[in-house]
């Protein structure tokens, strides 16, 4: 298996709603995203799989090791393999990827988060980043657009979050902060047990109240003349905020399943915006 095809099947294998925007793409392109989505992957798989946080630590440090070899002309990896030809003509910097694993890194360093700023942190290495990497690819040419790729990755990440508490709970992890808990009268230990409540739904609609808000700040944030060029990106908006929606009507019941699109859904969404230019 050659590099392009372990990324290929690495971004597949996922499941993930990025696969669809990325289909839209000219093939250089999509060559590019699919090769960053699959690094992403890996290092966030290191966090999610490892059940011993020093092998995952281990892992993420040779990581490290391998974006700074890669940059400097030795990938081993068959991910940076794939990725090193695209890096220069899409932008992409030893950096950028080295906070995307400090992203990763916090996962192993805290479980919990004291307030929003704090959140705001980590959503902004492992899903701000990303969205300004992803700008680049896309084919941003405003420099303004990388405000907007920041607020809209932040927003898909609230909307991860708000899908995923129930299994961030049996990983020990509860991303809402603390202070929102407080202020909702939800127990720590309620959400580690995966106790459904009156009060929890209150606390979930306040966190999808706030991720709607940021959708829409994203949108007003992109430019007109990048509206063309960053149609994946909001494909993926369109496809997160359906899901949001999606969890919204269930009366936010996370805490015990995972709330999920269909495939076809998900293509008809990115199609819609392919086509119409719709959100």
């Amino acid at each position: 298996m050659n590099p392009e095809q372990y990324v290929q099947e690495k971004a597949a294998a996922s499941g993930s709603s990025f696969y669809y925007a990325f289909l839209f793409l000219p093939k250089p392109r999509r060559a590019a995203i699919t090769a960053f989505y699959a690094f992403c992957r890996e290092v966030d798989d290191v966090v999610d799989e490892a059940r011993d946080p020093g092998v995952a630590a281990t892992k993420l440090a040779w990581w490290r090791t391998e974006v700074a070899q890669s940059f400097a002309g030795q990938p081993s990896h068959p991910v940076m393999k794939a990725l090193m030809p695209l890096a220069a003509e899409y932008g992409i910097e030893a950096r950028q990827l080295q906070q995307i694993i400090d992203g990763c890194q916090m996962d192993l360093d805290q479980t919990r988060y004291l307030d929003f700023l704090g959140l705001q942190r980590y959503c902004h290495l492992v899903a701000g980043v990303v969205g300004e990497v992803a700008a680049r690819i896309f084919g941003q040419e405003d420099p303004q657009t990388t405000a907007y790729a920041h607020t809209l990755g932040q927003a898909l990440q609230l909307t991860n979050i708000i899908r995923d508490v129930g299994e961030d709970a049996l990983r020990g992890r509860i991303y809402l902060p603390v202070n929102e808990l407080q202020q909702f009268d939800v127990k720590a230990h309620e959400v580690l047990n995966r106790v459904y409540s009156e009060r929890f739904v209150a606390l979930m609609k306040f966190q999808a109240e706030r991720a709607h808000r940021i959708y829409d700040e994203a949108l007003a944030l992109l430019p007109a003349a990048d509206r063309r060029s960053q149609k994946p990106g909001l494909m993926m908006g369109s496809i997160y905020r359906a899901l949001l929606r999606e969890i919204e009507r269930d009366d936010f019941q996370v805490l015990q399943q995972r709330v999920s699109l269909t495939p076809l859904r998900k293509f008809w969404l990115a199609w819609r915006v392919q086509a119409l230019g719709r959100v």
